[in-house]
């Protein structure tokens, strides 16, 4: 598990004091090793207490542990970086091309490594059961999480499901108010607290259509709207790649879910073959 991914994760919807120590945390994690609790409070303009609490908000103990994971966190990473030209390591200013894209490659490949171990597999394969027998599926997301909806739209569009990607945030809410028998809606937004996806999925669910969330923050309002919650890890760089990072790890969550409902399909289609084989054979008396 990373701590360094779950604090990016976690900035987003954190109170602005405890948001100020998680980007202190991110900009800069070999400092907050050296650093004794009180300079991290003076660093960013807030009081010990909430260096504690936030230390809580992101499930550890206390600032001890804090350290201890970064710590040991760094050194792991120390040592793949020096295998693997740039594991985990952030793009700065100074990079050349050439470093840059090798940093690219490897935080893109961090991100889907960390978000398919950290899978919620009950949760993929009752997505995938929603889905797979939805006779309406609702796809929605803005700006670059809506490539993510079409991505998976276009997806089960090859194995003959028939998904409606919507635009529109109005449309969105009007399609997910009508609900309908047997409805799954998913909602895709990194932070999580996109107001017209947290709305469109809310819609839905009011409807009584099976709700799914595509997020990068389990305790966001999106998530809070989700039956089911597909949740992806993906670090944001000091460049703000993040956006672009974070896609890849969504990504791959949509992968899973295509694979899965694909399995799914093709069961049902050998079976049907297999009933239909067995109606033959019982009307030539076999």
């Amino acid at each position: 598990m990373s701590i360094q991914t779950t604090i990016a994760n976690a900035a987003e919807t954190l109170p602005p004091s405890l948001a100020r120590i998680a980007h202190a945390v991110i900009d800069d994690p070999d400092a907050v090793t050296t650093s004794t609790i009180s300079e991290l409070a003076a660093a960013c303009g807030t009081s010990v207490a909430s260096v504690v609490r936030f230390c809580r908000a992101i499930g550890l103990t206390g600032y001890p542990a804090l350290r201890v994971a970064l710590a040991t966190e760094l050194g792991r990473e120390s040592a793949q970086r020096r295998a693997s030209s740039g594991f985990g390591s952030e793009i700065s200013a100074g990079d050349t091309l050439r470093a840059a894209t090798v940093k690219i490659a490897a935080l893109e490949s961090l991100a889907i490594e960390e978000t398919v171990r950290r899978l919620d597999h009950t949760a993929l394969e009752t997505a995938i059961d929603a889905i797979d027998g939805a006779d309406r599926i609702l796809l929605f997301g803005v700006g670059a999480s809506r490539l993510v909806a079409d991505d998976l739209g276009h997806k089960l569009l090859r194995i003959g499901r028939t998904p409606l990607v919507l635009s529109d945030a109005h449309e969105a809410s009007a399609a997910a108010a009508l609900g309908a028998t047997r409805s799954v809606a998913v909602g895709v937004s990194h932070s999580g607290t996109t107001a017209e996806t947290v709305r469109f999925l809310l819609a839905a669910r009011a409807a009584g259509t099976t709700t799914i969330a595509l997020t990068g923050s389990p305790g966001s309002p999106l998530a809070q709207a989700a039956d089911q919650t597909l949740v992806t890890h993906a670090r944001e760089p000091r460049l703000r790649a993040g956006a672009m990072v974070s896609r890849i790890a969504q990504l791959a969550v949509v992968d899973c879910l295509f694979v899965g409902v694909a399995r799914r399909r093709h069961a049902h289609t050998v079976h049907a073959l297999e009933r239909t084989a067995e109606a033959a054979r019982a009307l030539r008396g076999e």
